[in-house]
């Protein structure tokens, strides 16, 4: 029984691994079928899903910038403070598009990286 419990629990934390990194060809994959389905894509889970996965992206960036502070290094960008960078959908979808279809099989982590990058650059 207690190797039961065991084998069981193991299973469970094996499956809380990290989902891979969702492509910006994906994405905007995912966006042009919310698109296609009018109002009823507000009823989409994947709309969460895009949200999540642009907030992992922005957090991730975030992360670096930090990490890279905290080491010494001069930052690649210089954003605003958290929460005064105003990105709507729409301009984000537009940068993604931007990137030719040959390349856009780089995670969305990394295109909204060097979508920064462009946009903040230091002075």
């Amino acid at each position: 029984m207690r190797r039961a419990i065991m084998a069981g629990a193991l299973a469970l934390s094996m499956g809380a691994a990290p989902a891979q990194a969702m492509t910006v060809a994906d994405f905007l994959a995912k966006v042009q079928a919310l698109k296609a389905k009018g109002p009823m894509a507000l009823l989409s889970p994947d709309i969460g899903l895009l949200k999540r996965e642009v907030d992992s992206a922005s957090a991730a960036y975030r992360a670096d910038l930090a990490a890279a502070a905290a080491a010494g290094k001069r930052p690649r960008s210089c954003p605003p403070p958290k929460g005064q960078v105003k990105l709507g959908s729409d301009e984000l979808i537009a940068e993604f598009e931007k990137i030719p279809p040959a390349r856009r099989g780089i995670s969305v982590t990394s295109a909204f990286a060097a979508m920064m990058h462009r946009r903040y650059p230091c002075r």
